[in-house]
């Protein structure tokens, strides 16, 4: 029965923790497959990781004190400590942009009850004293139609507090509880701690908006292939269009995707290939780098058939391609493209089959 009494209270939870804590290890494990194989491949969220936990007994019981045993006894409403832990499990899902959290929101919705949400980011922004990671929390339980299911079986009587932050708010929470002090602090550190806060604010901005400008250059980034295409009887130097902007990861990536289609460039691949091209030759344009792929590729992909069929097990992809044709269009300035081996058969190869 209830009581008013703290102590007995407390041991209570004590041993309501310690029976059910194997049960509610489970329930936490259940819930945390269930929300990777929701969200990790749908593709509308870029997740960084999903974990959960039971929180500590003692945790617990510091929660209660703080948030409602005052009320409770001021009142004079006897209580027990378990029914106020709703999460008791908790599951936190990182995204890497703050513009997924609703998006994570959305995608729980049509699978789980939602029984109470707390939008830290609008508790935060909605006060200028405030300060503190932002996030949002939603405590929720599997809807009518998960809970039938058997494969749902231990975690169907659970509810649980799903956390969905960002990479930087989840860092900034971390380093916000090492602050000791936050409150009754003189003005100046108090200053101080919200420069940080807002700093880190101003990083996930960043981040997200440096991901829809790369969305952007990516569709904008002009179509080198189209600029080119030479006029019947144009000699080549009316071929080119006029010298441009310097190569980059965008225009690369504009006219690799034409000359080879069903091949997923990687960004972090383009991104130091580029820069290797950039340092081999200095002020690379993109209109150069189009013009010379087109006047070598013919002859670099005959030499691929043939190192093909001398190499069954050999690799010689995209970008083997392109630095054969890079190596073709200038020996000496693109001789760093190919190693010893690869020069010394391509030159054999020209040299029986004739250069172009």
């Amino acid at each position: 029965m209830p009581s008013l009494d703290f102590e007995r209270e407390e041991t209570r939870f004590h041993a309501f923790h310690a029976q059910n804590l194997p049960r509610l290890q489970e329930a936490c494990a259940s819930f945390v497959a269930l929300l990777t194989s929701l969200l990790t491949p749908s593709g509308q969220v870029d997740v960084s990781k999903i974990e959960g936990r039971v929180k500590d007994k003692e945790e617990s019981i510091r929660k209660f004190t703080r948030k409602y045993r005052p009320m409770l006894e001021e009142a004079n409403q006897p209580y027990e400590i378990a029914p106020y832990i709703t999460d008791l499990i908790g599951v936190r899902v990182v995204c890497l942009y703050e513009d997924e959290l609703d998006k994570v929101a959305r995608l729980v919705r049509s699978h789980f009850d939602v029984m109470d949400v707390t939008d830290k980011v609008a508790a935060v922004e909605g006060t200028e004293a405030s300060f503190g990671y932002k996030g949002l929390h939603l405590d929720l339980r599997l809807n009518a139609a998960r809970r039938a299911l058997p494969e749902h079986a231990a975690c169907a009587d659970h509810a649980f507090e799903l956390q969905v932050r960002t990479i930087i708010q989840d860092s900034w929470s971390v380093l916000d509880h090492k602050i000791k002090y936050k409150k009754s602090i003189p003005g100046q550190l108090k200053r101080r701690i919200n420069v940080l806060s807002a700093l880190f604010e101003l990083a996930d901005r960043e981040f997200r908006q440096i991901r829809d400008a790369t969305a952007a250059e990516l569709l904008e980034a002009p179509d080198e292939t189209a600029e080119i295409l030479p006029e019947a009887g144009a000699p080549m130097a009316d071929k080119l269009a006029p010298p441009g902007s310097e190569l980059n990861a965008f225009t690369f990536l504009k006219i690799a995707n034409h000359f080879f289609k069903d091949f997923e460039f990687e960004p972090y691949k383009v991104d130091s290939f580029v820069d290797d091209i950039q340092s081999w030759s200095p002020g690379m344009t993109r209109a150069r780098f189009n013009a010379l792929l087109r006047e070598t590729i013919a002859v670099v992909k005959r030499y691929k058939l043939h190192f093909e069929e001398q190499n069954p097990q050999g690799s010689f992809n995209p970008y083997t391609v392109i630095r054969h044709c890079l190596y073709l269009s200038n020996s000496t300035a693109f001789r760093p493209a190919l190693r010893n081996v690869a020069r010394e058969s391509f030159e054999a190869w020209l040299k029986e089959h004739g250069s172009p």
